[in-house]
């Protein structure tokens, strides 16, 4: 680690460090975390344990980075930085710090960390970062709204709520409006984030799934659709759906 740290401290050096480190900050690098940070899930979906210590280590060296700049500008160093999350840690498990503390399951873990995570603050929902991708923030304010008692008691009220927010949307888009469209189109997509939470499940990283197993099977259909005739570009639906259903059945069978 404090290779790591010294190597920074030389890549942000104002005299011999590398220019392009020199001038960056807390903004121009922030996309870049976030970009790593989607590699360290890639890496983890695609299980891929050497991509995975690689992806880690770029993330780390993020948090160095931010913290190099944090340390020039006064504001706190890296050892603030771990000092702060183990304190944390700490606060928040009293279960297994504190041996006075009562044992608890892991759905009552979850609850007291996310009323610990409430206190001292005027709202449960202060401290959700407002940049964060809308699917994650749709499942992280209902999440924490959870913690006061406002949270559908089973799956099925979900259902019913996806299918009273379905029937808003159907009737907005025979009125035509699209402001309207879009507001209850949002709605149907917030109970689906609130579904995937009552299921467990990370929606984004289901909808990734989604999105590889479309892009698989399609390219395949477009494969063989312009094997049928190179020439053209775009093919009747009832072509397409064929060549998707054979696709999707030999994928499947494949699989099996």
């Amino acid at each position: 680690m404090n290779k790591l740290l010294t190597i920074m401290q030389q890549l942000r050096d104002p005299k011999t460090g590398c220019p392009w480190d020199i001038e960056q900050s807390f903004s121009s690098i922030a996309p870049f975390t976030i970009e790593e940070a989607y590699e360290v899930a890639d890496a983890i979906e695609q299980d891929d344990m050497q991509g995975l210590k690689s992806e880690l280590g770029d993330l780390l060296f993020q948090v160095v980075f931010h913290a190099q700049i944090a340390q020039e500008f006064g504001h706190f160093s890296f050892n603030d930085v771990v000092d702060a999350v183990c304190q944390k840690m700490i606060d928040r498990h009293p279960h297994v710090f504190d041996p006075a503390a009562a044992k608890l399951t892991a759905e009552q873990q979850t609850t007291a960390w996310e009323k610990a995570k409430s206190q001292d603050k005027d709202s449960v929902l202060d401290g959700i970062a407002n940049n964060l991708p809308e699917l994650l923030k749709a499942v992280k304010l209902t999440k924490y709204a959870a913690v006061t008692g406002f949270d559908w008691p089973n799956i099925s009220c979900v259902f019913e709520k996806l299918d009273e927010e379905s029937e808003e949307l159907k009737e907005a888009i025979n009125d035509g409006d699209r402001a309207h469209i879009e507001e209850e189109l949002g709605d149907v997509l917030f109970v689906c984030a609130n579904l995937a939470r009552h299921l467990q499940i990370d929606p984004s990283s289901a909808l990734r799934k989604a999105n590889k197993k479309f892009e698989q099977r399609f390219r395949l259909v477009e494969k063989m659709a312009k094997s049928q005739d190179p020439k053209k570009e775009s093919f009747d639906l009832k072509v397409l759906d064929e060549l998707w259903n054979q696709v999707k059945a030999e994928l499947q069978n494949h699989d099996d």
